[in-house]
């Protein structure tokens, strides 16, 4: 776990959003566009979907998403043409403790 990285993924308030989005995918995601993923959204939202809750382009989705997976925040998995992102629980255990014992 690298702080910093974690600090900079997080000072973006869609960056943000999107970690909570993905904490309860089915409180923050439609029926309609979890029924659209293979197993419900429970292991993972695509790019796509994101983007839409997001109102953003694609592309800007695709780099915050990827600021996440370097900083260990999100795990990603493909599937075919599609990429599944949800979040990386241990690395936000092992921050939360890092924030709670060092700062």
């Amino acid at each position: 776990m690298e702080p910093i990285l974690i600090f900079k993924a997080l000072s973006n308030e869609t960056r943000r959003q999107i970690l909570l989005w993905l904490k309860n995918p089915e409180q923050h995601f439609s029926p309609l566009e979890l029924s659209q993923h293979p197993d419900g959204g429970k292991s993972g939202i695509c790019v796509g979907t994101i983007q839409l809750k997001a109102g953003l382009a694609q592309s800007v989705i695709s780099s915050y998403l990827l600021t996440m997976l370097k900083a260990g925040l999100l795990l990603s998995e493909r599937r075919g043409q599609w990429t599944y992102y949800r979040r990386n629980e241990e690395t936000i255990r092992q921050f939360a403790e890092y924030v709670k014992n060092e700062l």
